[in-house]
């Protein structure tokens, strides 16, 4: 219990837990407020200021909400602010990349293969590329692109397509697309805490000391929520695809996410035009299935280098750390012995075509370079290899544990 890949593992779930939880609470709410604001209806005798309203039904009650469009003309005594959804699961989501992607760096973020990395420099370009993202869409926002909101997305498309290719340069597959919805996420989260609270803030402003809104801040927030209206379901596919590798372990994994893009944009469209009472787009159903045929096509070119490409590569400094530690041969071995039937580059077991979790155990490369992942997996507890697969002895198991801790 007091090693640290195991209470460290611990730390990474309650934080993921936590954001799971967050980013729940912030997508329903972004979702339902959309919708609310498609669905209202213009009717007779609405109040001064009022845009309009809606009557809904749930849980056994009925509620009548009307929106004012800039504001009413008196601050109303309760107030309720929807901002700490955003915020928090954008901070639990920083927290995560920490532990996984930052502390774990060795393993999940830097690909020798691709590019010669110190962590250090792997976690600057990390962290300087989510910060420069949202520079450059804000600064695309507010100049004269804001008043064309079609051409303003497209070179946000843009944008997202570039850096899809960019982290794919120098990050692993799962790192890359990891940080691609990171990066789409903190624009997301920088609208709500830079943009949109700031300018209801100066709405409120108004109200409390007798002042007229500008409506123009109500147009600028409205801009930028819709835009977190159609990244957010890309954000969900990128924040989930490092549990399927044909998304982020294929040669053509930076095109992938670009096509989730525009998947994202269909369906919001289809579920927008709905609450709009602007009819149902079917058309999307089709546009969404193509391209969902067309990610599992591009998935089927596998993004693994050769069994001989692996043992020729100079280990990394993390790699011989584990490689030169006592009891290695025996623990690689075992694994080999026991692992290596599926997590291979050609998969022995039937069924099997790729690796699961586009995780390779052959080479002693291989083996030191996912000592951790061998050590919670196969040591400190018995999830793999599948009990339907092999028994592994436990005495292997502690050949494992007993090379992970001398390492």
């Amino acid at each position: 219990m007091y090693d640290l890949a195991i209470i460290w593992d611990w730390l990474g779930f309650a934080v993921r837990w936590l954001h799971v939880i967050t980013a729940i609470a912030w997508i329903g709410s972004s979702f339902y407020f959309i919708a609310l604001d498609l669905g209202l209806r213009k009717v007779p005798h609405l109040p001064v200021g009022a845009h309009g309203e809606e009557w809904q039904v749930h849980g056994g009650g009925f509620y009548h909400i009307q929106k004012y469009l800039v504001a009413p003309e008196a601050m109303p005594d309760h107030l309720t602010w929807f901002k700490w959804e955003s915020y928090a699961t954008w901070l639990s989501g920083a927290g995560l990349l920490m532990i996984v992607y930052w502390a774990g760096g060795e393993l999940f973020l830097l690909d020798p293969t691709k590019a010669e990395l110190t962590l250090f420099q792997g976690i600057v370009i990390s962290a300087l590329s989510l910060t420069l993202g949202w520079l450059i869409y804000d600064r695309l926002c507010k100049s004269a692109l804001g008043e064309r909101p079609t051409l303003l997305m497209l070179l946000l498309f843009a944008m997202l397509v570039a850096m899809s290719w960019g982290y794919n340069q120098v990050f692993t597959g799962r790192a890359a697309l990891l940080h691609l919805g990171a990066f789409t996420a903190t624009i997301m989260t920088a609208n709500v805490f830079f943009i949109i609270m700031p300018n209801q803030r100066i709405v409120v402003d108004d109200l409390k000391n007798g002042r007229t809104p500008d409506p123009k801040y109500g147009k600028i927030a409205k801009l930028r929520s819709t835009h977190n209206n159609y990244l957010t379901l890309p954000v969900v596919f990128l924040m989930l695809s490092n549990h399927y590798p044909l998304a982020f372990a294929t040669q053509n994994a930076w095109i992938i996410p670009c096509l989730v893009f525009l998947m994202g944009v269909t369906i919001r469209h289809f579920f927008n035009s709905m609450h709009a009472r602007k009819g149902a787009p079917y058309w999307t159903w089709a546009v969404t299935a193509l391209l969902f045929i067309a990610i599992a096509w591009l998935s089927t070119a596998p993004m693994l280098d050769t069994y001989e490409e692996a043992e020729a590569r100079p280990l990394t400094a993390a790699e011989q750390k584990f490689a030169g530690a006592e009891g290695f041969e025996e623990a690689y071995h075992t694994v080999v012995g026991n692992c290596s039937m599926c997590h291979a580059r050609e998969p022995s077991w039937d069924g099997l075509h790729h690796p699961p979790k586009g995780v390779v155990l052959e080479t002693q490369s291989d083996v030191a370079r996912h000592a951790k992942l061998i050590f919670l997996q196969a040591g400190a507890s018995h999830a793999m290899p599948p009990p339907n697969a092999i028994q592994m002895d436990p005495e292997a198991r502690k050949e494992i544990v007993q090379w992970y801790r001398a390492a």
